[in-house]
């Protein structure tokens, strides 16, 4: 099971917030990494934490943020466009030689994306639904999250990127993604 190494789960919005700090600290021991097997190590915790994270704000944030935010048809839009580029991209990273130069150099373009991805979403999804709904629904928001993380894919997956295509795909793509990971962690 991933792990999300967040504490803060009584409120949605921070719970979301410190994991875009964790995934920020994530990419950095990725990059520091003194081996090829400690970078392919933090590499895949980062790649399980970015696929859980996005899938639970695909299945419970952005279609909040449609219904309570004035312009939240947009804003979600956008943001799904980015999700689905950085999944294709993580997918890419996935199938190169991680002790590579071309694997660093796009880590780092793809660290950028992502960071920039996050802070649109702080700024335009979480400030405001922090502003539109009480802390009893922050905090039933952020179980939510929790649940949803707790069967989520662990890998990227272009194209189911809408609350119903997770409903519908990511029970199956979640068990195959794990089975994966797990047969990967047997083999090294």
């Amino acid at each position: 099971m991933v792990e999300t190494f967040v504490q803060s789960t009584d409120d949605v919005v921070r719970f979301l917030k410190d994991q875009h700090n964790l995934i920020k600290d994530m990419f950095e021991e990725v990059f520091s990494a003194s081996s090829d097997d400690a970078r392919r190590k933090a590499f895949t915790e980062l790649r399980q934490l970015l696929a859980v994270h996005e899938t639970a704000e695909e299945m419970v944030v952005h279609p909040r943020v449609r219904h309570e935010v004035e312009g939240g048809d947009i804003i979600v839009d956008a943001r799904l466009v980015e999700e689905h580029d950085s999944k294709e991209v993580l997918s890419a990273l996935e199938a190169m030689d991680i002790g590579s130069q071309e694997f660093l150099d796009e880590l780092s373009l793809f660290r950028g994306s992502v960071l920039d991805h996050a802070e649109r979403e702080e700024l335009e999804e979480f400030n405001r639904l922090e502003r539109e709904l009480d802390a009893d629904d922050l905090g039933r928001m952020a179980k939510a999250v929790l649940a949803a993380e707790a069967i989520a894919p662990t890998r990227p997956h272009a194209g189911v990127e809408s609350a119903k295509a997770n409903f519908a795909v990511g029970p199956f793509a979640s068990m195959l993604d794990r089975a994966r990971d797990a047969i990967s962690a047997a083999l090294r």
